[in-house]
């Protein structure tokens, strides 16, 4: 499994063709103005990929935010953007209102993915890492995750994706 996730690791890296900036949290009245409280660049989005990665493993927790404490989806979510200085709503469906959508096709590792899991909109949420894979704490009795969204579970509940970082 270790080398499986380090093998995926290298993989988001490999379309970087230097190392993300220190110090990309910027400022942007574009996204403010949709929702996001601010832009992350696409190299710090994929950083923070590699770091939702790290967090495989940790047990579910409803209501959980924390390693510590366990993770439920939002709160690992909440969790990963702090890091970069994003502060996020708590709900997934308050997360689908913030960034810009983005399509299937334009997903890029970093990009918030949704899921109707209990029969409502916007109901569950991970993040993207590439290659149709993306990293969420399931469910109760489960841990953090990566998952394939074409599996038919997913695929059947995808309700979309949104975008903090649109800058280089």
């Amino acid at each position: 499994m270790k080398i499986r996730i380090a093998a995926i690791a290298v993989l988001v890296l490999a379309g970087c063709a230097s190392p993300p900036p220190r110090n990309a949290i910027e400022r942007s009245s574009a996204i403010a103005t949709l929702g996001a409280p601010n832009e992350i660049s696409s190299a710090r989005a994929r950083e923070l990929a590699l770091q939702a990665l790290s967090q495989i493993g940790v047990p579910y927790r409803y209501g959980g935010s924390t390693p510590d404490e366990g993770f439920d989806c939002s709160g690992l979510v909440r969790y990963i953007y702090s890091r970069a200085g994003i502060a996020l709503p708590r709900t997934t469906h308050a997360m689908s209102g913030v960034g810009v959508a983005v399509t299937t096709d334009e997903l890029e590792p970093g990009d918030l993915v949704f899921f109707d899991t209990l029969r409502r909109p916007f109901s569950h949420v991970g993040i993207y890492i590439g290659d149709r894979r993306f990293i969420h704490a399931p469910t109760s009795g489960g841990a953090v995750q990566l998952v394939d969204m074409r599996e038919r579970y997913w695929r059947g509940r995808y309700d979309g994706a949104r975008r903090l970082a649109t800058s280089q």
